[in-house]
Order: structure tokens, then C-alpha cells, then sequence
């Protein structure tokens, strides 16, 4: 966002920035091309026809506008308009772990489907004015990206792909008593983010054995694991997982090296992670971790066929 032309110095104490209908029309001016970019991108590297897309689940929580950047996404990318569209919508950091869940049941019910899932935030349009603590953190932790990847069955077509991943299964945990620790409201002036400084100690004191019983769920456990993509919603929470399952520091090093070179991108941020771990040859499942209003555990397990 053009810092000169948008987020002017602040007046006075009482300024609060731009309304959330002006943050609003820029997210509708500049998602979509930021979409278009990584959805390119991630045709290409499957070796994808646009022809043969038959779903398109877009995910993002940092704007909203209909018609939205999915359909931008049909008409530039030239995607059949008979393409079904689902949007996952304003669920935070894990909104592309359900993204990936809804894109597997498509498959699993129409193993001729091919689904493209995009995720694009443009977090520093909720920038906010004044000193707080919450908004310091929150201004200096969320970033703009955004992802894309092409879901298909292994049985649609027989071309090869450089690095992959098979989702084998997906997990959901809401921890009781936590609905306070975690929030993104609108505002007046942007999207508001509240979040406790209790939520590492919840994550530490809560994800190892929920984990446990999750991984048994496919016979295995956590030292069965050979990688993790763990949502790097900041350095605190890192902490806490590493913490929580006894992991090393080069278990969540991807994680740790993503938000210094990217920052948080909601959403986005654990495709980035898991095209990250492609990058290193690897035998065995790999999971998936992240956390959103709720509070709630998202998790995936995906085998590595590199």
C-alpha cells in the first residue's frame, strides 16, 4: 500500500486512520492481481490446463467485495465459466487449512475433479493508528501475500510433477473457554485484532495431547513425523509448539525462517511453508499446524512423495 497516498501521518490522537470503506476499495483494487500472480504460478509448476480446472476455492479474511477476485480469477485465467467457486471466508490464519479440506472432498467425491485453491491477504490495509501494545505487535507481525496450489486426484492424469504433497488427513480442535483469546472484528477503521497474551501457554498446555491422539488416528506419532509446517503466527507461538511437542529448533526453523522473510500472512503463509519443505528431499508424513479465533487447532498430515 503506498504509504504517501494512503496511511497519512497521523493528525492528531483522535485519528484513526482511513475508514474501512477506503481499505476496503483498496483491497478490491489490488487482490486480484496479487491472486493472479500466484495462481500462474502454481499452474505452471503442475504442468496444469486451465481447461481442466473444475473448482476454484479462493480463501482470505483481510477484504471482502462481490463480485470478488474468485471471479476476476475465472475471466483472466481463462477457467471455464462453468468452474464451481466456494469461498472460505474471514477464518483467520487457518483459512487455507479448510480450504485444502473442502478441495478434498471435492476429489474424494468426483475423482475427475482438479480444484485450484488461492489464498490472498492484504493484511496492511488494517494497519492502525497510535501506540498500544496490540496494535504495535499487530502492525509489525501481518503482511500481504498470497498462495495458490493445484489439488487433483492421483488417478486424473499421469503428469509427473517436480515435488508434491498427498493430503492424508485433517483435524479440527476448538479448545473449551477460549473464545476471548483470539479475535478479528470489523472496526470503523479496519479490522480489529485482539490477541491475549495467554494464547502461547494455551497452545503449550493443550496441542500435545490433542496432536497425539490426532497423529494415532493414522498409527503414528510425533517422532514418526518427518517435517512440520507450523503456522509461524509469531515468534511466542513457535515457542509454545516447540515447546509443547519437543521438537528441535530445526523442526520449526522453515517456520521461523518464513516470518523474517515474509512476516504473517494469515492465510497464505502455510502454503508458503509447505512449498518451503518441498524445497528438501524428504521420506515421510509431514504436518501441518495452525491456530485462529476460538481458539481453534487446525492440522493436516500429508504424506511427502519427492
Amino acid at each position: 500500500t503506498d504509504s504517501e497516498g494512503f496511511f497519512w501521518p497521523r493528525s492528531n490522537e483522535e485519528d484513526r486512520g482511513p475508514t474501512t470503506q477506503a481499505r476496503m476499495e483498496k483491497y478490491e483494487e489490488h487482490s486480484l492481481e496479487l491472486a493472479l500472480e500466484s495462481c500462474e504460478a502454481a499452474l505452471a509448476h503442475a504442468d496444469q490446463d486451465v481447461s481442466e480446472i473444475t473448482h476454484l476455492v479462493t480463501v482470505s479474511c483481510s477484504g471482502f467485495s462481490a463480485p470478488g477476485f474468485d471471479i476476476g480469477l475465472i475471466q483472466k485465467l481463462g477457467l471455464s465459466p462453468d468452474t464451481a467457486r466456494t469461498h472460505v471466508g474471514f477464518m483467520g490464519c487457518h483459512g487455507s487449512f479448510n480450504a485444502l479440506r473442502v478441495a478434498k472432498g471435492f476429489i474424494e467425491a468426483d475423482p475427475n475433479a482438479v480444484v485450484l485453491v488461492c489464498s490472498v491477504e492484504l493484511c496492511s490495509l488494517h494497519h492502525h493508528y497510535g501506540w498500544s501494545t496490540e496494535k504495535v505487535i499487530a502492525n509489525a507481525l501481518f503482511a500481504d501475500g498470497s498462495a495458490a496450489v493445484v489439488c487433483r486426484s492421483a488417478a486424473t492424469n499421469n503428469i509427473p510433477i517436480q515435488s508434491k504433497f498427498k493430503l492424508i488427513r485433517n483435524g479440527s480442535h476448538l479448545l473449551a473457554g477460549t473464545t476471548g483469546a483470539m479475535s478479528w472484528r470489523i472496526g470503523d477503521h479496519g479490522f480489529e485484532m485482539t490477541l491475549s497474551q495467554k494464547v502461547p501457554a494455551l497452545i503449550e498446555k493443550n496441542l500435545g495431547p490433542w496432536m497425539q491422539s490426532f497423529l494415532a488416528k493414522e498409527g503414528l506419532t510425533i517422532q514418526d513425523v518427518a517435517g512440520w509446517a507450523i503456522h509461524p503466527g509469531g515468534p511466542r507461538i513457535l515457542d509454545a509448539c516447540l515447546a509443547a511437542l519437543s521438537l528441535s529448533s530445526e523442526d520449526v526453523a522453515p517456520a521461523r525462517e518464513i516470518l523474517a522473510q515474509y512476516g504473517n500472512m494469515s492465510s497464505a503463509t502455510v502454503l508458503f511453508l509447505l512449498n518451503r519443505l518441498q524445497e528438501e528431499p524428504r521420506r515421510g508424513p509431514v504436518v501441518a499446524l495452525g491456530f485462529g479465533p476460538g481458539l481453534t487447532i487446525e492440522a493436516m498430515i500429508l504424506n511427502s512423495e519427492i
